[in-house]
């Protein structure tokens, strides 16, 4: 394969994953198995990692491109419809007659944590044929964004061909899953959370020591920038470089449904334009710290104007150290 210098010029984010309608309740507690709870609020609207992802993505300011499968039926239909009015091109959107959109059942507490079902439905039929028929679109992207919500193995095609493009390659590991390293060759960057990076390091996270140790671990798979989401805690960014706590911002959550898509959607957008990444990540956290405060998945994902003035509030985006952990000139790092 070709090496050599890979400079961010593209402002644009090809995504590929999944799409779901959500359908949620909130109530004042989980329920536990067995357990009927009477009394909620229910509330649907579009999901789906890979289609949280781009909303997010589309809304931080970059020309988004996705790759996806729905059904035919009502709820595929409104989807893509609701993408179109966003902005985002859904040429790339198939429409698979044999499968049904996929559905995700949420709970949601009076605290805001959540717990998720998912029936995958069209989403699981996604195939490397098509992710090839869009494949002038991966190699030309500034970002290709990705998850594990899709099926692995065109996932790893479009790996592939970002990496043939130059394209910078960003995933998100979830819903969490045992990889071997080498399923992440080609990765530049990756942004699992503790629950994830504890299955794919099988290291646990207690403290700080073993926070770097994960860190460490996943850096070994050979991917060049780790960052690991720790909610309300902020994320730790490590490079072989330097290793930094990033702290996240004080605010009253309601909602943490989508929390972590708002934030990988929201990086990939200011990375493909350039921006170093602590400067990304800061934004990005801002971005994630108002989504949920907020109900619902893409609903709660916030424009870039009201992100900077909410950033703007706490200090200087750029932390001191960390400006070019990730130079536009990415030969210096990769």
């Amino acid at each position: 394969m070709e090496t050599g210098p890979r400079t961010l010029m593209k402002t644009n984010v090809v995504v590929v994953g999944s799409m779901n309608v959500d359908l949620t309740i909130r109530s004042k507690r989980l329920p536990q198995a067995g357990e009927t709870i009477i009394g909620g609020r229910f509330s649907s609207g579009g999901g789906g990692k890979g289609a949280n992802q781009a909303i997010a993505a589309v809304r931080s300011g970059a020309d988004v491109r996705f790759i996806a499968r729905v059904g035919t039926d009502a709820y595929g239909k409104d989807l893509v419809d609701r993408f179109t009015s966003e902005g985002i091109h859904t040429e790339h959107i198939v429409h698979d007659p044999s499968y049904p959109t996929g559905v995700a059942f949420i709970l949601v507490d009076e605290h805001g944590e959540n717990s998720i079902v998912v029936a995958s439905g069209a989403n699981g039929r996604l195939s490397p044929d098509d992710v090839d028929r869009a494949a002038d679109e991966v190699r030309t992207a500034g970002v290709l964004l990705t998850q594990l919500e899709s099926p692995l193995d065109a996932v790893q095609c479009a790996i592939r061909i970002a990496s043939e493009g130059k394209t910078l390659v960003i995933v998100n590991p979830a819903p969490a899953q045992r990889l071997d390293g080498s399923w992440f060759r080609g990765v530049d960057v990756i942004t699992p959370n503790k629950v994830e990076a504890e299955m794919l390091t099988g290291v646990t996270i207690t403290d700080d020591a073993s926070l770097s140790a994960a860190a460490r671990a996943l850096l070994a798979f050979g991917i060049p920038t780790v960052i690991i989401t720790l909610g309300r805690r902020g994320v730790f960014l490590a490079t072989a470089r330097c290793m930094q706590l990033i702290p996240s911002y004080a605010v009253q959550a309601v909602d943490s449904t989508a929390a972590g898509d708002v934030f990988s959607g929201s990086l990939a957008a200011f990375l493909a334009e350039g921006m170093p990444i602590d400067a990304a990540v800061r934004l990005a956290i801002g971005s994630a710290s108002l989504s949920v405060t907020r109900m619902g998945a893409q609903a709660s994902a916030p424009r870039r104007s009201e992100v900077e003035e909410f950033v703007a509030q706490w200090g200087p985006l750029i932390h001191k150290g960390m400006e070019d952990a990730l130079p536009h000139d990415r030969s210096q790092s990769l």
